[in-house]
């Protein structure tokens, strides 16, 4: 089954990695859309289906928080999982974006492995004949 997931963050390098990784981890027919910031990435929300949204937290315009609450506040969106990850990894930010409708919280750097295991728990099982180089995940980000 193939997926949307919606990438936010103000980084094209990050985004890069993110995209790479979740190929790596067998999600290389997923439809991976980007955004800078928050306020894009709701922009991009109002014309596309996204099963998944990963974000950054330090962010312009929009921050990784006040995006995360803008989309629990739409009746549209409300639902779709968010994943963040950020570099900010202290016990009372990850509190507040799980408070806010985050379903998770991955620190960079992260492995290919983190992010599959939190998105297989969230989406389901990936199809593994999908993935890279047949698999190769001895990488670190």
């Amino acid at each position: 089954m193939s997926y949307s997931i919606l990438i936010v963050d103000d980084s094209l390098p990050m985004r890069s990695v993110i995209k790479r990784t979740l190929k790596a981890a067998g999600y290389g027919n997923a439809e991976l859309l980007e955004a800078a910031d928050g306020k894009q990435a709701m922009e991009l929300m109002k014309n596309n289906w996204i099963d998944m949204v990963i974000t950054d937290y330090n962010m312009p315009v929009m921050n990784g928080l006040e995006f995360v609450k803008a989309i629990k506040k739409e009746d549209l969106s409300k639902d779709i999982p968010v994943v963040v990850v950020s570099t900010e990894g202290n016990d009372a930010k990850i509190k507040e974006f799980m408070d806010c409708g985050a379903v998770g919280y991955i620190t960079k750097p992260f492995t290919p492995e983190a992010i599959r295991d939190l998105i297989v728990k969230i989406l389901g099982e990936v199809n593994y004949e999908e993935t890279l180089d047949g698999g190769d995940t001895d990488f670190d980000f």
